[in-house]
């Protein structure tokens, strides 16, 4: 019996729901599962084949729960390749939100924002990704029912977004709209790697995200991705980075954010 069977039997043991959407918790964020009602929390430690999450803002649970009356699984155990993960092990959250019927993905991080005028805080929907970490969790074995060379020429879909914008409309919310890069990590950038990052058309720039949306496209999920934008990058300020500062913005934007989920969950069309 393989992990994502092993998984899907011990989440079975806590609950039945079937998501009707999964949404992943980036640094900061792991406090919007709180809204979810009906909550039934499972540690991933619990989880046969889960990767385990090392970094502070990352708990390590699978909440399900209601939300706008819908079934929603958030995940807080989100992993990076940078905690010493192999690249496929990275997509195994997505993979095990698929087998338990989610067939829509929101994909929540922080992000370093590459605009000066884009003062942290700052929401931005992801329109498409450019990928420098240079890693799939695709690479190997192709997924039961995935292609072996996915279409990627609309990763972030084109429809959600523009629902997602205009429920932001209706909330008063000002959304950015830009292309997410991902790095490998640990480290933040230097002033002329994000120099660089300009000029080849990102906009902010994360150690996440990217995985996961490869990994939900392969099995034909809608992906939607927001970033919020916590510090502005390496060379555009004065201060140097630090985690703290991220996860402090990502607690300031909470309630911004958690009213627009909300609304965005309910305006969500239910996929047959």
């Amino acid at each position: 019996m393989d992990d994502l069977i092993r998984a899907i039997a011990v989440v079975r043991a806590h609950t039945d729901m079937e998501p009707d959407l999964t949404l992943v918790l980036g640094s900061g964020l792991g406090a919007l599962a709180d809204a979810a009602e009906d909550a039934v929390a499972i540690p991933t430690t619990e989880i046969p084949g889960y990767p385990p999450s090392t970094v502070v803002g990352h708990a390590g649970r699978l909440v399900f729960g209601q939300l706008e009356e819908k079934s929603v699984l958030f995940i807080q155990g989100r992993v990076h390749l940078y905690e010493g993960h192999p690249a496929r092990a990275l997509g195994f959250p997505v993979r095990l939100a698929h087998a338990l019927g989610a067939r829509r993905l929101v994909l929540t991080n922080a992000a370093g924002g590459l605009h000066p005028e884009w003062a942290p805080g700052t929401l931005m929907l992801i329109t498409d990704h450019l990928n420098l970490a240079f890693a799939s969790p695709l690479a190997g074995p192709v997924g039961e029912g995935e292609p072996r060379f996915p279409d990627l020429s609309a990763v972030f879909d084109p429809a959600w977004i523009a629902l997602a914008e205009q429920v932001a409309v209706n909330s008063n919310l000002i959304l950015r709209r830009g292309v997410y890069l991902w790095t490998a990590g640990p480290s933040y950038e230097t002033p002329a790697e994000i120099a660089f990052f300009r000029r080849i058309g990102a906009d902010a720039v994360g150690m996440s995200t990217v995985p996961e949306a490869l990994q939900a496209v392969a099995l034909g999920m809608k992906v939607l991705g927001l970033s919020t934008i916590t510090n502005l990058a390496a060379g555009l300020h004065a201060t140097p980075l630090n985690h703290e500062e991220v996860m402090e913005v990502g607690r300031q934007v909470h309630d911004n954010l958690t009213a627009w989920l909300r609304a965005l969950v309910a305006a969500t069309p239910l996929d047959a």
